[in-house]
């Protein structure tokens, strides 16, 4: 057979395949075959990337998300240079899915590839076979939503290791800012004890007050001395670790962000990863119930020896006494997928309204931590003026200063308890970054 003769026979074999798989329909005119090779290719109109989205409602949601964190805020000068030194592994596997879904989207066209055999001691026989499905009872279909739906997973996994990363590096500096305002805090109530030990310890160099009230007091100092040093050193371990994560140095960052998000400003990430998982379990399900009945290709060879074009009938599906069982069992994972993204939407549910609740009560303890540390220093003067008039005693004020300092230490505590919830909330809802970005 000669060079042409050969091109010409291809030719024929795979337009044969074609017109085959293009007229396989029942009698009413329905396609019989769910080998459909048209169906979400991607139009001329659009970019393969533009295509996916729009094919994809996962994908779009992913895309339209916009940061909560304000432009230009303290959190937001964390997010950028952590984001630009994010290794993003996640982002190796997305590729490979988008690979495997590029694949697959051509899994409709025949299959071709050399058949050598060996037909005597001496004589080689070299053939070009091409096989192409015409019937798989929608295995080529399912194959395509599959790696449709892995692209899709994959993609909410990005997402979720990102925002994972952003409130990792944003609870960093949470931790080393809250360290460094104690330490202010801290630096102050020593420097105000000390003056209080001194006074104390005028007083009993003049036989005013008992010995016991400055040893008292100089365990109070050793006590604060021991809180500033852990302080220090929470700052410096945070600060150390968040700048381990980010591009440069974040050290002069200070401040908080107003971060304003609702558990309906977005899907929850858990909920897009369960519908994902769902979309991929449906899909294999419908591959392994295609796997369990006959289906119809058509098939042939040329070059050495004989050539020609069959319709084989039969496949990989083999019926048992079990098939209907397992048929009955990968219809049940449809319904099993279902109830997952379910759970998922309740599970996450729950976790948003705990979070929004905390910040209801959160946001209320901060407005009273505020009033009560107002009154405490009310309270501190009024004593401080008794004390100058001779009315109360050292330790009196003392007391009362304790009681300002610590109604301080809680107000700071809830400043930042509360900024870190809302971005809890945030993370949840996948809003610690911008979609494009990410």
């Amino acid at each position: 057979m000669g060079y042409r003769d050969g091109f010409k026979s291809t030719a024929v074999l795979a337009m044969a395949g074609l017109t085959l798989s293009g007229c396989m329909t029942t009698t009413g005119g329905a396609p019989v075959a769910e080998v459909t090779r048209f169906a979400g290719q991607a139009p001329g109109a659009l970019s393969a990337a533009d295509q996916e989205t729009a094919d994809s409602a996962i994908i779009s949601d992913l895309l339209e998300r916009r940061s909560a964190l304000p432009d230009g805020s303290a959190f937001d000068r964390i997010a950028g240079p952590v984001l630009k030194a994010y290794s993003r592994a996640a982002e190796s596997e997305l590729k490979a899915a988008r690979l495997r879904a590029q694949a697959a989207s051509k899994n409709w066209l025949p299959q071709i590839g050399p058949n050598i055999s060996l037909t005597s001691l001496s004589d080689i026989v070299a053939q070009l076979a091409v096989d192409m499905v015409l019937f798989d009872h929608g295995r080529k279909k399912a194959e395509r939503a599959f790696a449709k739906a892995d692209v899709e997973l994959a993609a909410v996994t990005l997402s979720e290791d990102t925002n994972d990363r952003m409130l990792t590096a944003l609870t960093l500096y949470l931790k080393g800012a809250e360290a460094r305002d104690r330490v202010v805090l801290e630096t102050s109530v020593l420097k105000d004890m000390q003056h209080f030990e001194w006074i104390m310890n005028e007083r009993v160099k003049g036989g005013v007050s008992d010995m016991s009230d400055l040893n008292i007091l100089r365990q109070k100092l050793f006590e604060i001395e021991a809180r500033l040093a852990a302080q220090k050193e929470a700052e410096t371990t945070a600060f150390a670790e968040l700048n381990a994560m980010s591009a440069q140095p974040l050290n002069d960052v200070t401040g908080l962000a107003d971060v304003r998000v609702g558990s309906f400003d977005a899907r929850p990430l858990d909920v897009l990863r369960a519908e994902a998982e769902r979309d991929r379990d449906i899909a294999h399900a419908r591959i392994d119930r295609a796997g369990l009945l006959p289906g119809v290709s058509a098939g042939g060879t040329l070059g050495d020896g004989d050539s020609g074009i069959s319709v084989n009938a039969g496949g990989d599906g083999l019926l048992g006494l079990g098939t209907g069982a397992s048929l009955k069992a990968a219809e049940a994972a449809r319904e099993a997928a279902d109830r997952r993204v379910a759970q998922a939407t309740e599970d996450t549910n729950r976790t948003l309204s705990r979070l929004e609740t905390r910040l209801s009560a959160l946001s209320r303890q901060v407005a009273e931590a505020s009033a009560l540390t107002q009154a405490a220093k009310q309270n501190l003067d009024l004593f401080q003026k008794q004390y100058d008039a001779g009315q109360r005693q050292v330790m009196d004020v003392v007391g009362v200063y304790e009681t300002f300092a610590e109604q301080q230490s809680k107000q700071v505590s809830l400043k930042y308890e509360l900024a870190l919830t809302r971005l809890k909330v945030a993370r949840e809802l996948g809003l610690l970054a911008d979609g494009g970005q990410i």
